[in-house]
């Protein structure tokens, strides 16, 4: 799961290389995916209202339901 944002944010952004991911597991069993970027690309990441970071996180629900998981994307700034 953690690739597949990886893949995504860093085929939107200017500076892939200051993409950073990290994976934590939650007390309930569930996955965190905290997303980060330089602050002159948030804007790509999150999107016009907020319809990148939403269809991300569709995905991410999508392939982790899959998988019989949970997973929920925080995005940093």
């Amino acid at each position: 799961m953690k690739e597949l944002i990886e893949f995504i944010a860093k085929s939107l952004v200017e500076k892939p290389e200051e993409v950073t991911i990290s994976e934590e597991q939650e007390e309930d069993g569930s996955t965190l995916i905290k997303l980060a970027a330089a602050p002159e690309d948030m804007g790509r990441i999150i999107g016009k209202q907020g319809r990148t970071a939403k269809a991300m996180r569709t995905l991410l629900n999508a392939k982790a339901t899959r998988e019989d998981k949970r997973a929920t994307l925080q995005i940093m700034e």
